[in-house]
C-alpha cells in the first residue's frame, strides 16, 4: 500500500491531532553565481519554512487547551511538529522544528450545514534545526554552527 494523507499522524509538541489537510512548504533562496554572466557555480541564500494546518472543533479543542495553559494563543511556546506516516511499503517522517502557530480563518459559517467546520491554523518554522526530511537535515552542520538561540 502506497501513503496517503490518510495515512499521516501529526504531532504538534506532545499533543496528536488529526488534520483535515496539512501543508509544510520550504523557501531555499540559493542561487547561481555568474561571471560576465556565465554560470560558474552557486551561492547560499536564506531559507525559510511554514506550513497550515487544517483541523476541525474536537482537534482545534486540543490546541486551544495547550493555548489556554500558556496564557494566550501568542503566549505558547514554539514547538515542533511531526508529520508521520507509514505503510507496508513506504515510511515518511517530516520533522519541523520550533513552530509558532498563528490563527487565520477562525470562523466560516454556512448555514447551509452539510460539511464540519474547520479551523485554519498557519504556523512558521521559527529553530535553526529549522526541518528534518526522513531524519536527514534539510541544512548542513555548518548553516547552524554558530547561531546561539
Amino acid at each position: 500500500m502506497r501513503l496517503s494523507g490518510m495515512n499521516f499522524n501529526v504531532n504538534l509538541g506532545d499533543i496528536m491531532v488529526q488534520v483535515d489537510t496539512a501543508s509544510l512548504a520550504i523557501t531555499d533562496n540559493s542561487a547561481v553565481s555568474q561571471t560576465s554572466g556565465v554560470p560558474d557555480g552557486s551561492v547560499d541564500g536564506d531559507v525559510s519554512a511554514s506550513g497550515e494546518l487544517s483541523v476541525n472543533a474536537s482537534n482545534f479543542a486540543l490546541i486551544s487547551d495547550a493555548a489556554k495553559s500558556a496564557g494566550s494563543w501568542r503566549g505558547m511556546e514554539p514547538f515542533d511538529i511531526m508529520f508521520y506516516a507509514k505503510t507496508s511499503q513506504d515510511e515518511m517522517k517530516v520533522e519541523a522544528f520550533g513552530c509558532r502557530i498563528k490563527l487565520s480563518d477562525i470562523l466560516d459559517i454556512d448555514k447551509k450545514g452539510g460539511s464540519a467546520s474547520l479551523f485554519k491554523i498557519p504556523f512558521d518554522v521559527t529553530d535553526p534545526d529549522f526541518v528534518n526530511i526522513n531524519g536527514v537535515p534539510y541544512l548542513r552542520p555548518d548553516e547552524i554552527e554558530n547561531i546561539v538561540q
